[in-house]
């Protein structure tokens, strides 16, 4: 016994292994997603759905074309119903049409450093660049612009305009060493991830809540009529 133990303690000292682990990424990277994301968040902070409370409305995204079109649609819809607005599929059965476009929804880069920049002498000779100091930016930009029409007189509702927000992501290298990060969305990632700060009220969440249905009729009661062609209703109703 104790020899097939030396043996094998033997064999182990000449016997080298290997193992590799595949890595993927996705497509598109994590901190593209997140600087359109939450441009598109940005701007649309900047709009208040609250005049449009107890109407129903029909959301137009005809001409809605760029990069995260699904969360950009999604996210107005979310904003509109969170205003206490009701959703329908057909302009004929609103009395709001908002129609929703895009001007910009998109990144891009810039890097700038500190140093030597490569140098060709005469010859065959050159001088390799050196960097101390390098910067490399990424931001995303979202410009959006809604419009709200009364189905009814075909006016419009209010000014209607565009609005425009920006993120960043920041990488900072020194002598190669790095990256250090900084920008915007590190601090919603900080804010939405770590300590009681997770989660702001006065903020659309990043936690999902959901309750159960409840009786459409005690609800009308609690709340009041939701809509112009609710309260006609009734009002023909009581006669």
């Amino acid at each position: 016994m104790r020899s097939l133990i030396l043996c094998a303690c033997c064999a182990a000292l000449f016997v080298q292994g290997c193992s590799t682990t595949r890595m993927t990424n996705t497509s598109r990277s994590a901190v593209e997603q997140m600087l359109v994301s939450n441009a598109v968040d940005q701007a649309l902070d900047k709009v208040d759905f609250s005049p449009f409370r107890g109407h129903t409305v029909y959301l137009n995204d005809k001409y809605v074309e760029c990069t995260d079109k699904a969360y950009v649609i999604s996210s107005v819809r979310h904003r509109i119903m969170k205003s206490g607005a009701l959703l329908v599929d057909s302009p004929d059965n609103a009395e709001i049409a908002v129609e929703l476009r895009t001007g910009t929804v998109g990144t891009d880069v810039a890097e700038s450093f500190v140093g030597v920049p490569e140098i060709a002498l005469p010859g065959m000779l050159t001088l390799p660049e050196v960097r101390v100091l390098t910067r490399s930016v990424q931001t995303g930009t979202a410009k959006l612009g809604i419009v709200a029409i009364d189905t009814q007189s075909r006016r419009v509702l209010g000014d209607g305009g565009m609005t425009m927000a920006r993120s960043n992501d920041e990488a900072w290298f020194v002598a190669g060493v790095g990256p250090f990060k900084a920008g915007s969305i590190h601090r919603e990632l900080d804010r939405a991830t770590t300590g009681p700060a997770a989660v702001i009220r006065n903020q659309v969440p990043n936690t999902v809540a959901l309750t159960a249905p409840t009786n459409y009729q005690h609800t009308a009661e609690a709340e009041g009529p939701t809509s112009i062609k609710q309260i006609d209703h009734e009002v023909e109703a009581a006669r």
